[in-house]
């Protein structure tokens, strides 16, 4: 990939720069807002590594003007575990965040992580059940199931990630962005999905509940 790292330290973002590039990466960089923009209107890249504290133009900034023309992939990097600033870049729309200091594999895991997610497969097999984004079709144990359009784009929510429990909001915000929606319409919804999709529904294996934090998809053959 062609990623573009938004840094202001020279010594951290040389540290990025040869890290990324060892990994087949290319990179190019900016050492302020400002040039962050320049870059992006100059350069075709695939995912941002966005410092929030920079000079000239803050990462809010950037971000903001990134979102203000597409959906370009951007992992924030914060100086602290800051609740307040995490919060304020989910909402402002970054796609994961990763807090300083940090190692570098994991810098690593959360690019892959945010790219799969930004390039989903259109044809996915979780165990015994596939998925086929191109058709909208289901198959279990190699049998079409029908599911309504807001059953499947839960069951392709709980699919990007299989190593996520996605909280009611979570859900909400996927599957009624905009609209008013409660935790009662996502109990329904994931009640609908278990009948269509588990062998006994009263018992899923599937569609888990993970209790107090949300629902999560597992794999079953």
């Amino acid at each position: 990939m062609k990623i573009l790292i938004v840094e202001d330290e020279p010594d951290a973002m040389e540290v990025l720069q040869r890290y990324l590039e060892l990994k087949g990466h290319t990179v190019v960089s900016a050492k302020d807002g400002l040039e962050a923009l320049e870059q992006l209107n100059n350069e075709t890249v695939e995912l941002v590594l966005l410092d929030i504290a920079l000079p000239k133009l803050d990462g809010w900034g950037v971000l903001e003007a990134i979102r203000s023309q597409d959906d370009l992939p951007v992992i924030m990097v914060t100086a602290s575990g800051n609740t307040e600033n995490i919060v304020k870049g989910l909402k402002a729309g970054t796609d994961d965040y990763i807090t300083k200091p940090f190692k570098l594999n994991e810098l690593e895991a959360r690019i892959e992580a945010v790219m799969r997610r930004a390039n989903p497969p259109t044809q996915m097999k979780i165990g015994a059940l596939e998925t086929d984004d191109h058709l909208k079709q289901v198959r279990l144990h190699d049998k079409p199931v029908h599911l309504s359009p807001k059953e499947y784009e839960l069951l392709k929510l709980l699919a990007s990630d299989l190593n996520k429990v996605f909280s009611d909001e979570n859900i909400i915000d996927a599957l009624w962005p905009g609209g008013i929606a409660v935790s009662n319409d996502v109990k329904r919804y994931i009640h609908l999905l278990r009948h269509k999709i588990e062998e006994d529904p009263k018992k899923p294996k599937r569609v888990v509940t993970v209790r107090g934090f949300g629902y999560r998809l597992m794999v079953v053959d």
